[in-house]
């Protein structure tokens, strides 16, 4: 079975297109070595799959090309312990040090605006 498919399948990747690219991206290593999209997956191979700031390190348990509900899909494989718990350290460090202006939706309202033009003049906040 095609690595890409088998990503898309175990719902690492909303679309097979997506996982298709992540794959020629080096963002997926099988054995700690880059691969190609068309790859031959086995039952047992080890896989690191990069998501943005996230890494997994997985065993694949079992094959399929498709893709079911999220409960079918974690059969598939088997997450390492440490990577687990690496990621969900990540995960609360983000939480934690979340930016409040990467919080916010949309425009900044008429005071935070003025607010900001008053900093960028250096008058400082009132």
């Amino acid at each position: 079975m095609r690595i890409d498919k088998w990503l898309w399948a175990a719902r690492f990747y909303k679309t097979r297109a997506l996982a298709q690219q992540a794959v020629v991206g080096g963002k997926v290593k099988a054995g700690g070595e880059r691969v190609k999209p068309a790859k031959d997956i086995k039952v047992g191979e080890e896989l690191e799959i990069r998501i943005g700031e996230f890494e997994w390190r997985i065993a694949v348990k079992a094959l399929s090309d498709r893709r079911g509900p999220a409960a079918a899909a974690r059969l598939l494989y088997e997450e390492d312990e440490a990577s687990r718990e690496r990621r969900i350290a990540q995960a609360a460090n983000l939480r934690a040090h979340a930016n409040v202006w990467g919080e916010r939706k949309g425009r900044p309202t008429k005071r935070e605006r003025r607010q900001i033009e008053r900093w960028r003049e250096g008058e400082g906040e009132r």
